[in-house]
């Protein structure tokens, strides 16, 4: 199809934006759409700005943690000895007064 079949393109701005890795990607937009500050890079996916100097960090990712590192931010090493030896004497107390715990 021409451009007769499908009516007059719209008036348009090509924008490039710029990641840390040194990727340019030029984005199109329309002359009357508001042109965001950042774009994601298409190729590595990292944050792209518009200043080919100063492009934008790429973002600190935080490794996964178990639940039980983050017990072992909230507990000293004495506070969970405590809470140990708590529930090994309810249980030692239950074993001996005949109770079954599952």
């Amino acid at each position: 199809m021409g451009e007769a079949e499908r009516g007059e393109a719209a008036p348009r701005q090509a924008v490039t934006y710029f990641c840390s890795h040194e990727h340019r990607s030029v984005v199109t937009f329309s002359v009357e759409a508001q042109v965001p500050d950042s774009w994601d890079c298409p190729k590595c996916g990292l944050p792209a700005g518009r200043d080919a100097e100063n492009a934008p960090p790429a973002p600190k990712i935080e490794p996964y943690k178990t639940h039980l590192a983050y017990v072992k931010e909230r507990r000293s090493d004495k506070e969970a000895e405590d809470i140990l030896d708590e529930a090994l004497a309810l249980l030692r107390s239950r074993r001996k007064s005949g109770d079954i715990i599952f």
